[in-house]
């Protein structure tokens, strides 16, 4: 298969679909690999890295896609590329669809197949390719947060784990998942008096004990975590439900509760955001604030981080992108169920249920 890897284009996105390894890897197996110049330099990955593995580069993003049957990326496709999507093309990337009507609409115009990362199961029910970038923006929420806490930021003033003879920040995560695990593993290093909500009984009961006793865990009801409100000083919201929107468990009426200079931090933003108040940011302008409250959303946190993301991505994704371009979308996604949850657009309809759900489509 032509397997076609384009520059990232969305703003202060430094990522790339594969490493030059992963290339390797696809070209070994029989396949050819088309690399957009300039594709890997916001790593610090030169055209010669994957031209030396036997990767071909291309001028320009149009070339890429005119070449390529597969198309591999990091990020959501933005419209300049979904009107380069062709009805052969297969589109692996991350979609988010829940929460981006516009998107989904050009992929079913486009009759590309899209398959997203962030709806791949494997035989555990857990989400492999999405957990690498959730452990990286659940460790990044809680130093974006702390950031934020210090007056020139425009927060409290709060050191996250305070000081001797100080009380440090008291942080709520909302969502016991791999983001709200790894967000904890951060703030309670950290210092900080950290308290944990899930609706899972069992997952709350797991996190306890393997935090022993350092992270406080209560079961999420919206009576309680708005209870918590006007004393927490960080919140961060890491719920996920796969392929559908995020819900909102901090209203608006909520924030009047909480302190000025706190902070809200919405890993789940992708999907929509768990905040009411909460919209997409860019890591350009990533803060706005309501009621007084800060509030940190940006849509792609990971890409702060990109060379620690690429390659814990690619690391994840390489089976994945090498069963396609070995068997075929049908013959792949028909030897693994998992893998075929991760079908979202295919013939002009968005056919994954909880995204056709929350986007009004049959």
């Amino acid at each position: 298969m032509r397997v076609g890897v384009p520059k990232e284009i969305k703003t202060l996105e430094f990522r790339v679909g594969v490493t030059p390894g992963v290339a390797q890897r696809l070209i070994r197996e029989g396949h050819e690999v088309f690399i957009e110049s300039g594709a890997g330099a916001g790593i610090g990955l030169a055209d010669e890295a994957f031209a030396d593995v036997g990767a071909q580069i291309l001028p320009t993003a149009d070339d890429v896609f005119e070449a390529a049957d597969m198309i591999v990326k990091v990020k959501e496709p933005q419209a300049v590329e979904i009107a380069r999507l062709k009805p052969r093309h297969i589109l692996f990337t991350y979609l988010h669809l829940a929460a981006d009507l516009p998107q989904a609409r050009g992929l079913m115009e486009s009759g590309c197949t899209a398959i997203a990362y962030e709806t791949i199961s494997d035989r555990w029910g857990r989400l492999p390719l999405l957990a690498p970038m959730s452990q990286v923006a659940g460790r990044m929420a809680v130093d974006v947060g702390a950031y934020h806490l210090l007056k020139p930021a425009g927060g409290r003033g709060l050191l996250l784990g305070g000081a001797p003879g100080v009380l440090p920040a008291r942080v709520l995560i909302l969502g016991g998942g791999v983001a709200g695990k790894h967000a904890a593993e951060m703030a309670v290093g950290h210092g900080a008096d950290v308290t944990l909500y899930d609706i899972s009984a069992a997952r709350l009961e797991q996190l306890d004990d393997q935090f022993g006793g350092r992270l406080k865990t209560c079961y999420s009801t919206h009576d309680l975590v708005a209870e918590a409100l006007p004393t927490a000083d960080l919140v961060i919201g890491c719920v996920l439900i796969p392929g559908a929107a995020a819900p909102k468990l901090v209203t608006r009426a909520d924030l009047k509760t909480m302190r000025k200079g706190s902070v809200l931090v919405d890993v789940a933003i992708d999907q929509g955001g768990c905040f009411e108040t909460s919209h997409p940011t860019t890591h350009a302008d990533p803060t706005f604030v309501v009621e007084d409250v800060i509030h940190y959303c940006v849509a792609n946190m990971p890409g702060a981080a990109p060379l620690t993301s690429t390659y814990a991505l690619s690391a994840a994704t390489a089976p994945y992108i090498s069963a396609l371009a070995g068997k075929g979308v049908e013959a792949a996604l028909a030897a693994d169920p998992g893998f075929a949850e991760g079908l979202n657009v295919k013939g002009g309809r968005v056919v994954h249920p909880a995204a056709a759900h929350d986007l009004g489509l049959d």
